[in-house]
């Protein structure tokens, strides 16, 4: 039979090296004829914007190429399946697509939101006793997925942030007078991101001086008393912050300057918090102050990707395929670490054991304070930025392959 295959949730450096995973094993498979794209996944699929990806990928040469590509190659969504038991008209529609192309696989790359979906499909498909397999590949810079010791995409993602705020400290250092300057990272719920942040202090000396993440409660007279502390002993502090941290009440810290806009899954749009943070230091220290929002380049800035990650991405693309082809479904495929010197092996779990669910920083990978990360994270997180990718570049400017086939 044939396969689709489709990405979800926010795109990374990384999701396209999954995608050329799928389709690599998918070619050699002797399971399926041919494998079809849901161009912005499952929303896409339901309006039958459907591409031929066995046509499209048929040499080295594209996929070399897809694999150190940014965003998401055959575009995104945000969209939430109903439960089948309250509203299955939409997935009649869906198995009908199914049935129009000859498909039997269905593969989803993405994090949280997007193994809910493939928990739903695969309820639905054993609850009706149909005979179509589904797996879902994880994705997610924020490294938040439970049952996997790390996500494709996080170790690019974390990459970038060390070297940017090794550069941001960098430039900091040159100045004689007191001033602060304030990082904002990605992280709605878990800190995995900014405590990337902290590996260039740690290797090279120089980078953030104080780490807050959402897992601890934030106190602003605390945060306060640490700057102040940390002026004491040098003039320039580099103040690395998620975006989710919230108040011991459970308040967003930049609340003040939010939408309130939520997606589809429940989420807030979260932005400011550095911002707010430039304000009250501002106001209880007088010093210099600036912030900083990385945003969007935590994701997509393949110039800079993990060879590691990358690696890994394409490997568990591909082990998503084997999956299938061994009868499994309502999966998700896992990366296991190994004990001792790095390296890494692959499994799966039932997607419902991972759906919904979040991954935090452990209470050991934080210092005492609540103001920093300790060893045991360093050492978790180094091995997962480690190598180079060859990029192309023309005009001064990395090659990428052209998105929205």
């Amino acid at each position: 039979m044939n396969a689709i295959v489709g990405q979800s949730g926010g795109p990374t450096s990384a999701i396209n090296a999954t995608l050329s995973g799928v389709i690599r094993q998918a070619c050699k498979s002797e399971k399926i004829d041919k494998l079809y794209g849901m161009k912005n996944g499952i929303e896409g699929l339901l309006m039958g914007n459907i591409v031929d990806l066995s046509y499209l990928f048929n040499d080295e040469k594209s996929l070399s190429l897809l694999e150190t590509t940014p965003s998401s190659a055959l575009g995104s969504c945000r969209k939430k399946l109903p439960d089948f038991n309250a509203d299955e008209e939409i997935y009649r529609r869906l198995f009908s697509i199914f049935k129009k192309y000859d498909i039997g696989y269905f593969f989803y790359i993405g994090g949280n939101d997007s193994m809910d979906t493939i928990k739903k499909l695969g309820e639905y498909v054993r609850n009706k006793g149909i005979d179509f397999k589904v797996i879902g590949v994880p994705k997610t810079i924020d490294n938040d997925l439970v049952e996997t010791d790390h996500t494709p995409g996080y170790g690019s993602a974390a990459k970038f942030i060390a070297t940017a705020i090794k550069e941001i400290a960098c430039d900091c250092s040159v100045y004689t007078i007191k001033a602060v300057t304030i990082v904002e990272l990605m992280g709605r719920d878990a800190g995995w991101l900014t405590a990337s942040s902290a590996l260039p202090k740690y290797y090279y000396g120089l980078g953030a001086d104080l780490i807050y993440l959402p897992e601890r409660p934030f106190s602003q007279v605390e945060f306060i008393k640490h700057v102040k502390a940390m002026l004491e002993k040098q003039p320039n502090v580099v103040v690395a912050v998620s975006e989710g941290i919230k108040d011991a009440n459970g308040e967003y810290v930049g609340a003040s300057s939010q939408s309130g806009v939520q997606d589809a899954f429940g989420h807030k749009y979260l932005a400011g918090t550095a911002k707010y943070l430039e304000s009250l230091v501002r106001h209880e220290i007088g010093c210099k102050v600036r912030s900083v929002e990385l945003n969007l380049p935590q994701r997509c800035s393949a110039h800079i990707v993990s060879a590691t990650d990358i690696d890994e991405s394409v490997a568990v693309g591909a082990y998503a395929v084997k999956l299938a082809e061994m009868g499994e479904t309502g999966k998700m495929a896992t990366i296991v670490r190994k004990d001792g010197e790095y390296g890494v092996e692959f499994s799966c779990i039932d997607a419902k054991d991972v759906a919904n669910k979040v991954k935090y920083v452990p209470a050991n990978y934080i210092n005492e304070d609540g103001n920093n990360v300790t060893e045991e994270c360093i050492r978790y997180i180094t091995p997962l930025i480690l190598g180079e990718k060859s990029i192309s570049y023309e005009n001064g400017m990395p090659v990428h392959l052209k998105i929205g086939f």
